[in-house]
């Protein structure tokens, strides 16, 4: 009777071990459904003017996350609006540590720019 609780007990907590082992997997998952289910589309008005990423941006280099292609639309202070060849428009943050090759750049550039997934531009071309 008694090794039948100790394998009872064994199993239960084999169980619980693979079950909280798991778990991170999941709550990844549902939130990666939840970016894709939540996003706007890109032909929708508000995915058009958002910024790369809306919760927060990044202020320095990091690990690149997109490179985006296409026209300096805006620029205010650290901020530069680049609207894609598909018509959305992301806003990207500049710094002294963003590499920009062939020098600064203007409204009407094309360029090429490597961002985080925070928004900052690592380098621009």
């Amino acid at each position: 009777m008694k090794q039948d609780q100790q394998k009872i007990h064994l199993v239960t907590i084999g169980g619980l071990t693979a079950i909280l082992l798991a778990a991170p997997s999941f709550t990844m998952a549902g939130q990666q459904h939840e970016k894709r289910s939540g996003a706007a589309s890109p032909s929708s008005p508000t995915a058009r003017h958002t910024p790369a990423v809306a919760h927060h941006s990044d202020n320095r280099p990091g690990p690149a996350w997109r490179t985006i292609d296409g026209t300096v639309t805006h620029m205010k202070d650290t901020v530069y609006t680049i609207e894609d060849y598909e018509g959305n428009q992301v806003q990207l943050f500049v710094s002294r540590e963003t590499k920009q090759l062939g020098g600064r750049k203007k409204v009407g550039d094309h360029v090429r720019a490597e961002i985080t997934h925070g928004g900052f531009a690592n380098s621009i071309h």
